[in-house]
């Protein structure tokens, strides 16, 4: 299979103080997946070649400048670097937080999002960024999924974790948990069942993949004894909504059975009111094989579900099998 057949994926190396470089390394060196794609990092090619060389993977990517990268009708020899010189040329501090690594991690992404949207390549997967390096830095975004819908002016949006076991998607992300109930609508709710509805059809190639939405408050309110009724206000309507557009979704379920095994084998897909109420449980169960979906994109984006891990950075320590489900998703996903 020639470069031009398989599909040219854009990976943001994530911050350079994290385990992003090494797992860059480690992946462009696994037969598996250059034999699906052709993978084109966006970071810094000397810091690759660092974190490589102390944690001993062989690494031998060319290196391309910002600019030299072309559409993907013209083939490339093989993996590469798309080098964006944000970092000193000297720098070297694996496993520390500041600005500077901040500001380089967000130049990678918006490069590689600038990338997919002129056609360098043909999906985004993203290495894991610091969040305290950005708030550094002066970014304003929270996070990756933020950053994506603004720069590709996507309005319709959602995160939504997906493995072989199941997948949750999120009404609210990264906020407090005092401002969720006033961010939840029936209308955001019925915006990201139907985002997932539609993914799910993709990812497991199910024509009718059932979902269950979640209760915000304990036992799902029981009956108006917890909380200010969300359940009956905002979450009902929005599931009898879905059903009459012929989605299948159950619920409200109270959160803390809704995971139990007997409910996971039926379940294909969980819509969670906020970030740790899917997040807990499906790291739990598949932490090293859960991939980041940001759905509703003008392009396909996917993610690993882990950290920056400082306190192993360039150790070769770090499982790449995240970055690894997180590409094959995208291949599947850019078809």
């Amino acid at each position: 299979m020639t470069e031009t057949q398989k599909p040219r994926i854009g990976i943001s190396m994530g911050d350079p103080a994290g385990v992003g470089p090494e797992l860059c390394a480690q992946l462009l060196n696994i037969e598996e997946i250059l034999n699906i794609c052709t993978p084109v990092v966006f970071g810094d090619h000397r810091v690759i070649a660092i974190a490589a060389e102390k944690c001993g993977y062989p690494f031998d990517a060319q290196k391309l400048d910002v600019g030299q990268l072309y559409p993907t009708d013209t083939p490339l020899e093989g993996p590469a670097v798309m080098h964006v010189p944000t970092l000193e040329d000297n720098w070297n501090r694996p496993g520390t937080v500041c600005e500077q690594t901040g500001r380089a991690s967000f130049d990678y992404v918006k490069t590689a999002i600038d990338g997919a949207l002129c056609g360098e390549v043909k999906a985004v997967v993203t290495a894991p960024i610091n969040k305290e390096a950005w708030q550094a830095a002066g970014i304003k975004y929270p996070g990756h999924t933020e950053l994506f819908a603004e720069r590709t002016e996507c309005e319709r949006f959602c995160m939504m974790m997906t493995s072989p076991l199941f997948s949750c998607s999120l009404v609210t992300t990264h906020v407090g948990y005092h401002e969720v109930p006033g961010l939840l609508s029936s209308n955001r709710i019925s915006e990201v069942i139907q985002l997932t509805h539609a993914a799910l059809q993709r990812i497991y190639d199910k024509p009718d993949p059932s979902l269950v939405a979640l209760g915000l408050n304990p036992h799902a309110g029981e009956q108006g004894l917890f909380g200010n009724r969300e359940e009956e206000a905002i979450i009902v309507p929005a599931i009898e909504d879905a059903r009459q557009a012929g989605i299948e979704v159950a619920g409200p379920l109270p959160p803390d059975t809704a995971f139990i095994p007997r409910l996971r084998e039926s379940t294909d897909g969980y819509i969670c009111m906020y970030h740790d109420q899917g997040l807990i449980p499906f790291k739990a169960l598949s932490f090293d094989t859960g991939v980041n979906v940001t759905l509703g994109l003008p392009m396909v984006r996917t993610s690993v579900d882990h950290g920056t891990a400082l306190d192993i950075a360039w150790q070769g320590r770090a499982d790449v099998s995240s970055l690894v489900s997180a590409i094959r998703l995208a291949v599947k996903l850019a078809d």
